[in-house]
C-alpha cells in the first residue's frame, strides 16, 4: 500500500504541468488570500510596535481620573506641585524631581503623498521631557529655546509631511513657528509629534497654567506602587497612575483590534473564493485522469493511493500559494511607511512589519484552503469505478 501510494502521488505531482492553467489560477488565488491577510497583520503589527516602543516600565504617566486619553485629561498646576513631592520619583543631578508636565494639542499638516490636510500632535513639554524618553536624540539642529516660537519635529513628521524641514518657517493655526531641530525616539509614536516649549503652548492656546498629563521617571519599575498609593491617599489629587507601557498598550489596543477586525473577515471571504477555485482545479485534475485512475484500479491499486495523491496535489498547490503570498507581501510591504489616526485623533506614522508568526499563520490558512478544496475531489478519485476504462 505504501509503495502504491508513493507511486501514484509522484505520478500525480509530475502531471501538474499538464494542467498548468488551472493549477496556476489556484496557486495565485490562494497567494492573494494570504497576501491580503498578511497585509492587514503587517499593518497591525507595525502600528503596535510603534506605539509599544514609546512605553517604558520606569516612566509613570498621570492623567485625570476617568480620562482614557490625553486629549480629555486636565491636570492643574497645584496637582503638578503635589506630584513633585511624591515618593518613588527619581531626582536629577540638581535634586529636582524628574517630571514633565505636558500639554497636547492638535495642529494641521499637509501629507506629502496626497497633499491633503491631516491632524498632527503638537506637544508642549517641560525641560525634562526629552530625558523621560530614553531613546531620544537630536539628529539635526538643536533643541528649542524656552519661551520662543521654535519647534523640534519627529523624524516621521519630516518624512511624511511637507513644510517641516530644518530652518523652515511654518504656520500652525494662527501662529508662526520656526523648525530648529529634528529628533528621533527610535521609531516610536513620539516620532510622529511636534514639540515646543510648554509655556508657549499654554499661552498661544489659552490653556492657562493647566496641562493634560504629567510624566515622571521612577526610581524603579516597582516604585509605581508607592506613587499610586500616594496619589490615592492624597485627597487633593484625582489622578490615574499608569506605567507608560501600560498606557500605550491600552491606547494601541483599539486601533489594532479594528485593523484585525477588518482584515480577518476580508481574508476569510476571499478564502471562500479561493476554496471554490481549488475545488474546481482538483475536480478538473480528477476528470482529466479518470482513465488513468481506473486503469490503476484495474491492475490492483486501491482507492487510498488515489485519495492520498489527490490530497497531496491540493496541499502542494496550496503550500506554493501560501509561500508566494507571504514572500510577495514581505517584499512589497515590509518596512513601508504609512500613517493612521491614533487615540488622540492625530496621525501616527508607522512602518508595516511582516513577522514570521504572521507568515506562518498565512501558510497555515493556505493549507486549510487546500485541504478543504481537495478533500471532496480526492474522495471522487478514490471511488472511480473500473468501468471508467471501458467508458473512455
Amino acid at each position: 500500500m505504501l509503495k502504491q501510494t508513493t507511486a501514484v502521488t509522484l505520478l500525480n505531482l509530475r502531471s501538474i504541468p499538464q494542467r498548468w492553467g488551472m493549477s496556476l489560477a489556484t496557486v495565485l488565488s490562494i497567494a492573494l488570500v494570504v497576501g491580503v491577510l498578511l497585509g492587514f497583520m503587517a499593518m497591525a503589527s507595525g502600528f503596535r510596535a510603534t506605539v509599544d516602543g514609546a512605553g517604558s516600565d520606569d516612566v509613570a504617566i498621570m492623567l485625570r481620573g476617568g480620562a482614557m486619553a490625553e486629549m480629555n485629561s486636565t491636570v492643574s498646576r497645584d496637582d503638578v506641585r503635589l506630584v513633585e513631592i511624591a515618593p518613588g520619583i527619581a531626582a536629577g543631578e540638581n535634586g529636582e524631581a524628574l517630571i514633565s508636565a505636558e500639554l497636547y494639542v492638535v495642529a494641521d499638516g499637509i501629507k506629502r503623498t496626497t497633499q491633503t490636510r491631516a491632524n498632527l500632535a503638537l506637544r508642549g513639554v517641560g525641560q525634562h521631557g526629552p530625558e523621560l524618553r530614553p531613546q531620544f536624540s537630536l539628529v539635526e539642529g538643536r533643541m528649542f529655546s524656552p519661551g520662543t516660537g521654535e519647534l523640534v519635529v519627529g523624524e516621521s513628521v519630516l518624512r511624511e509631511f511637507d513644510g517641516f524641514e530644518l530652518g523652515q518657517s511654518i504656520r500652525l493655526g494662527t501662529n508662526e513657528w520656526i523648525v530648529v531641530g529634528v529628533f528621533s525616539t527610535g521609531g516610536s509614536v513620539f516620532d510622529s509629534e511636534i514639540w515646543a516649549d510648554l509655556g508657549v503652548i499654554q499661552n498661544l492656546y489659552d490653556r492657562g497654567s493647566s496641562v493634560q498629563t504629567v510624566r515622571a521617571r521612577l526610581t524603579s519599575p516597582d516604585a509605581i506602587e508607592a506613587l499610586r498609593e500616594y496619589v490615592e491617599n492624597e485627597p487633593r489629587l484625582n489622578l490615574e497612575v499608569l506605567s507608560e507601557r501600560a498606557y500605550f498598550a491600552r491606547s494601541a489596543g483599539g486601533t489594532t483590534n479594528l485593523i484585525m477586525f477588518l482584515g480577518w473577515p476580508l481574508a476569510i471571504a476571499m478564502a471562500i473564493g479561493a476554496l471554490a477555485g481549488a475545488w474546481n482545479a482538483m475536480y478538473a485534475s480528477v476528470d482529466a485522469r479518470t482513465r488513468e485512475l481506473a486503469t490503476l484500479r484495474a491492475i490492483g491499486f486501491g482507492g487510498l493511493p488515489a485519495f492520498t495523491a489527490a490530497m497531496a496535489e491540493a496541499l502542494v498547490l496550496a503550500f506554493a500559494g501560501g509561500l508566494i503570498g507571504a514572500l510577495a507581501t514581505y517584499l512589497l510591504f515590509d518596512g513601508v511607511s504609512a500613517s493612521t489616526l491614533g487615540s488622540g485623533f492625530t496621525q501616527i506614522v508607522f512602518a508595516f512589519a511582516v513577522t514570521p508568526d504572521a507568515a506562518v499563520q498565512g501558510v497555515i490558512l493556505a493549507l486549510i484552503v487546500g485541504f478543504l478544496g481537495g478533500f471532496i475531489p480526492a474522495i471522487r478519485a478514490a471511488r472511480i469505478p473500473l468501468l471508467a476504462v471501458h467508458n473512455d
